[in-house]
Parts: structure tokens; sequence; C-alpha cells
């Protein structure tokens, strides 16, 4: 049986259509990466599939349950963790375990075992009675994740959990999300940094509430670019760009750090685009062939569903 499973899912809000005909099947035990830019329908996905809101169109069950039908059994199996941290800065670390602890149901007898679990996953032994708004980013992200599974849930949702922080506490969060899916509980985790979807099962890409791909970061990467892809440096850069787009048999050029990504229908025209570049007063590099990153298959599967939209 699949832990999530949409069809058709669609969420209007009058006539903007923030979530749009959207299937998802994710099995028991899996880490899939929701990745899109702000306002891509991420958060509304995910407030759907918590049962917090009431689809306009299409059908869902998360753990076994109807999202419209059986919203409070949906909210009873599952743990969910929003953008914002949401504990209560005001109270200790303990005492937000106790909240949670009782708004999950834990039972009393269970509550010093999982909560001590919680305390040490977060790193903060030493730490129960220091107050939340106290607490750096990175501790303050764990304990969040600790009282999201202290009722110990089969299904996880984590809405863009790591954004704001630094990269070391992003990376040590990530090693817990792998832990938990070790053990069998099934992770939909939103994210905009492409580079922590390595760490998923699959990816889900998605734009303005579509569903544009879905994969494993190998296969998206070795399917839906659509052509060869190289790198290069131009100077002036902008001037580079827009040259390039001109020419023919480049398919994309983007702007990555310093350098370009250049897209071609055939790889054998790259060693030509220095000299074109030459011939329009702007300097370039020798191209190298790159691996595409999961940003250069993103960028153009929403450049092609705009084009042919």
């Amino acid at each position: 049986m699949s832990a999530i499973l949409a069809r058709g899912l669609t969420k209007k809000f009058g006539a903007f259509i923030a979530v749009n005909q959207l299937d998802l099947d994710i099995a028991p035990g899996e880490v899939v990466g929701f990745i899109g830019p702000n306002g891509a329908g991420k958060s509304t996905t995910i407030r759907l599939l918590c049962g917090l809101l009431r689809p306009s169109a299409g059908t869902a069950s998360v753990a076994g349950f109807d999202i419209a039908r059986q919203p409070e059994a949906v909210r009873a199996h599952i743990g969910y963790m929003s953008q914002k941290f949401s504990l209560y800065p005001d109270l200790t670390v303990r005492e937000n375990l106790r909240f949670f602890a009782g708004l999950y149901r834990v039972p009393a007898s269970e509550f010093e075992t999982r909560s001590a679990f919680a305390i040490d996953m977060a790193g903060l032994a030493g730490r129960e009675e220091a107050l939340v708004r106290t607490l750096a980013g990175g501790w303050k992200q764990r304990l969040a994740l600790g009282c999201a599974i202290l009722h110990r849930p089969p299904v996880l949702f984590l809405d863009e959990p790591t954004s704001g922080v630094e990269p070391q506490a992003r990376r040590r969060f990530w090693d817990l999300i792998q832990a938990q899916a070790a053990d069998g509980v099934t992770i939909l985790v939103s994210t905009h940094y492409m580079d922590e979807a390595e760490y998923c099962n699959r990816i889900a890409l998605i734009d303005a509430g579509h569903l544009v791909a879905m994969g494993s970061p190998g296969t998206l990467r070795g399917r839906h670019l659509g052509g060869a892809l190289f790198e290069l440096e131009g100077t002036p850069l902008g001037a580079a760009l827009a040259a390039l787009r001109q020419m023919p048999g480049v398919i994309d050029a983007t702007v990555f750090g310093d350098g370009l990504h250049v897209l071609l229908h055939d790889a054998q025209d790259a060693p030509a685009l220095p000299e074109k570049l030459r011939a329009q007063n702007i300097t370039a590099t020798a191209p190298r062939p790159i691996m595409p990153s999961l940003e250069d298959v993103f960028v153009q599967l929403v450049s092609h569903r705009a084009a042919s939209s």
C-alpha cells in the first residue's frame, strides 16, 4: 500500500489554481524531495495532504486515510514541521516537548523515554531547561523535528525545514531525516535548495502548481535535459549570454556563478562557440562538457513547459 497517494489533486483559491491535477505515489520508507520556487504550490500541497485544507478536486490518501473524508485520522498518523519553527520561544525545551506530547496524545508512561530520544537527537542534553528563544537555529530545527515525531508517526511532512539555517546545520538535519527513513518513516520534504534534493530517493519537481517531472536525481539528470551541456566563461558576461541565446544549435544558455551553462542540440557544435563569440567582440574560454545539475534540469523543464503553454 502506498504511504501517500494522490490522483488529480487540485486546490483553487477563487480563480487562482495553487495545485493543478497533481499525481503522487510514495512508498513506505521513501524520502521524496518536493522541489520548486517560492509560490510553486509546495506548501499548499503539503497542507492538503495533512488534512488542513480541503481539495477542490481529486483524491488523496495518507497512511491509508482519505484526506477529505478522514482528516482527523490523517493528522493522527502524521508528523508535520512547518516553514517557520513551530516551537514556543518562551517555553523551555522540556516544556515544548511536554506540550507536543499532549497534543499528539503520547501516553504519559512513555513521555520520558520519547522526550529523552528527542533531546539526544537534537543535541540538547543538559539544556532541557533552556528557553527555546535562546537556542541557535540548528538546535531549534532539530528540536522541532523531535517534537514532530514524538508520537512515532509513519508519515512525516517537512515544509522547507532548513530555510535560513546554516549549511552545516542543514547537513546534520538531513542525517536525522535519513535515520527516520531507515526506520520505515515516509518523508515528503519541500525545499528550494537544489543540493538537498541529492539526499532524496526521488524528487518531485513542481512549478505553478504542476508536477513537471518526478524521478531519482540520476534519472532526472539523464532523461530530461534534451541536449549536451557545456560550461564556458565569457566577457562581458551579459553580452555573452545574449549572443549565445541567439545562436543556431543553442537550446538555452544560463548564468551559473561567473560562468555560463550552454545547452546544445549537438555536442559537435561546442568547439565553434568561442570563435562565434569573438566575432561579436566577446572573449570566451573553450567549452567544457559537464554533468547537468538538478537546477539545469529544472530550469530546462520549466522553460519548455512555459514555451508550450
